[in-house]
């Protein structure tokens, strides 16, 4: 199947004006965000300033960064608010999941890079915002369940009655930061790979899978997970792939270049851990 540009989905689903209903509970509530201002025909949101991306900052927000070369993959699991994957919960560690989310936000609405701001959100209760304009902001805001945006998409454009009730009493305070991007630097490593699209968004994610699975496996330390992803896309020469084939073949070398860094890296790590 020819894949000669990355929008080519996006751009069928507005030419057929179906439109596309993400599930994931950010780009979900973007959607339903977007659904307060006026979008045209081809699918521009030309009344939108900014989307923000809400993060809940992962297990080790307040972690100093001169920790995380001893951080263990139990610690990485314990997500503060949300139940998931082994993978996705350590992206949601390193920040990667964020990164990601940033990259399906320019596709999915179209919008460059430098319109997706992601900002910490530790409470979660403000699942994204969309900025307008005008200076007004939209946010959506329900409880932490993944049965909400599904239900949202399934009953798309109307809504159905159900019990998943946000407790609006209980909301005392809402605390918002700027991500570290020093500490996090997998977040820049996504804002990178969406500037430069093509080969370095496959780069990106074929370089977290294996760095992610290793770590899991203890054969490389947290920090070092960055690091590797850093290394693959440097590696990689920015193009922009053709077709399925090429995706594919680019993925696969950057798969093959990761493991052998992790490799390299878990030699050096067994080095270091066996001097006295």
């Amino acid at each position: 199947m020819p894949g000669r540009c990355r929008r080519t989905h996006h751009r069928r689903s507005r030419r057929q004006a179906k439109p596309l209903l993400p599930i994931d509970s950010e780009h979900n509530a973007i959607h339903q965000c977007l659904r307060g201002g006026r979008i045209s025909p081809d699918g521009s949101i030309n009344e939108v300033e900014r989307i923000w991306l809400t993060a809940s900052g992962g297990p080790f927000l307040r972690t100093p960064k001169s920790e995380f070369a001893s951080i263990t993959v139990e610690q990485a699991l314990n997500h503060p608010t949300w139940k998931m994957g082994r993978r996705i919960t350590i992206d949601s560690a390193t920040l990667m999941n964020k990164g990601f989310e940033v990259i399906e936000a320019c596709r999915l609405f179209n919008v460059p890079p430098d319109r997706v701001q992601v900002i910490v959100h530790p409470q979660s209760t403000i699942h994204s915002m969309v900025e307008f304009v005008d200076g007004s902001i939209l946010a959506q805001i329900s409880v932490t369940d993944m049965r909400l945006p599904i239900l949202y998409a399934l009953t798309y454009p109307d809504r159905i009655p159900s019990d998943l009730r946000f407790p609006v009493m209980d909301l005392r305070h809402l605390d918002f930061c700027p991500p570290d991007m020093a500490k996090f630097p997998c977040l820049g490593l996504a804002y990178e790979a969406v500037a430069q699209g093509g080969s370095k968004t496959i780069a990106l994610n074929a370089a977290d899978e294996i760095a992610v699975a290793a770590f899991l496996d203890e054969q490389i330390a947290f920090d070092e997970i960055p690091r590797i992803i850093e290394d693959v896309m440097a590696a990689t020469p920015a193009s922009d792939l053709e077709s399925i084939k090429a995706v594919l073949n680019s993925d696969n070398e950057a798969r093959q270049l990761a493991s052998e860094k992790v490799k390299t890296r878990g030699q050096k790590g067994l080095t270091i851990r066996a001097i006295p």
